[in-house]
């Protein structure tokens, strides 16, 4: 009964989340005449195209032409020489800090409340067997290296993104100007300098990782259940379950695969690429920044007072038999067929043993 409440309670709360979350979103289009103009000169631009058409989001055009240069040009052709004013630059301005910041800060916000009322409500999924004090490897050293270097990267850009993003609204009022300024440039050269560390160590994870995150049909079994997280239920899993698969393909592939190309086209503007494109790249960033971020707390949790011992197990290579019975059947078993074929004991076991 309890079980079902807090399943219920859980879908309310979600449904009452996307509400909140979709509501900033339905204004997210800013039409040209309700931007705040930064200039005096753009006064003058909204003045003079008051009855001229809108042109849509995919124009190649912002504003009349001989002002506004927002087409795409091959890479690194100097195409804005003469240009004077970008009209879409306040656009974006507005957009950045209007719609896309409280969206951004939103979700953030929501999600580390859902992943503690769900730990209030619902409980860590514990081991109910006692340990029997034989441990099985989990994690060998190279693929442990590879994990928490990307993720010692992947944190320092969180948080030097986040004091960038939001940083001058919260901190100015706290710490002042001057103190802000010395944060903030000391935050860019940090973020700028860990993009290309946390590139690389993406790609060491895709391949370190690859094997054992294919899908299979048992997977769909993990995810029609819920992976047990609301029943507290151990639904068979090999060496990953469904859910870090898609953590995996989802965030470590999909959204690094976002967040290190806009980075780069970000970082590297001495390519000379257009406003225009820069616009756009900074709207994916912090889009893809924000789910990168969300989706990382629930990995952490996951991965500590969610599952108790799946820390222990990344900090220290080896789980107990329990443990591995419980949350990983399939993979155990398949541990404990090949013992009694080769007489390897489980602890040299885990795929990956050599980098």
């Amino acid at each position: 009964m309890s079980g079902a409440l807090a399943r219920r309670g859980l879908r309310w709360l979600l449904a009452l989340a996307c509400v909140l979350l979709l509501a900033p979103a339905l204004r997210a289009a800013v039409p040209h005449e309700d931007a705040v103009p930064a200039y005096a000169e753009e006064q003058t631009i909204l003045q003079q195209e008051k009855d001229v058409p809108e042109p849509g989001w995919f124009s190649l055009d912002s504003g009349r032409r001989h002002f506004d240069r927002n087409f795409l040009v091959p890479w690194g052709r100097d195409a804005e020489p003469e240009l004077i004013l970008q009209r879409g630059g306040n656009t974006w301005r507005t957009l950045r800090n209007g719609p896309i910041s409280t969206l951004s800060a939103a979700i953030l916000l929501l999600v580390p409340l859902v992943l503690f009322g769900l730990w209030r409500l619902v409980g860590p999924a514990r081991v109910t067997e006692p340990e029997t004090g034989r441990r099985v490897q989990r994690f060998t050293r190279w693929q442990r290296w590879v994990h928490w270097a990307t993720a010692i990267a992947f944190l320092l850009l969180a948080v030097t993104g986040l004091l960038i993003f939001f940083g001058k609204q919260l901190l100015i009022p706290l710490v002042g100007h001057a103190a802000f300024s010395w944060l903030a440039i000391v935050s860019k050269y940090l973020h700028n300098f860990a993009g290309p560390v946390f590139i690389v160590c993406s790609v060491l994870m895709f391949f370190t990782f690859l094997r054992e995150n294919r899908f299979n049909r048992r997977d769909w079994q993990w995810v029609r259940r819920g992976g047990g997280i609301l029943t507290h239920e151990h639904v068979p899993a090999g060496y990953f379950n469904a859910g870090e698969k898609m953590w995996f393909w989802f965030g470590v592939v999909l959204l690094g695969l976002v967040m290190s190309a806009t980075g780069l086209v970000l970082d590297f503007q001495n390519l000379r690429p257009t406003r225009y494109l820069l616009q756009w790249m900074d709207y994916l960033h912090i889009g893809g920044a924000t789910l990168y971020i969300a989706a990382a707390l629930g990995h952490i949790y996951l991965g500590t007072l969610g599952t108790p011992g799946a820390y222990q197990a990344m900090r220290h290579g080896t789980v107990d038999e329990s443990w591995a019975r419980a949350h990983h059947r399939d993979w155990y078993e398949q541990l404990q067929a090949r013992q009694g074929r080769t007489g390897v004991g489980p602890a040299s076991s885990a795929p990956g043993d050599a980098p």
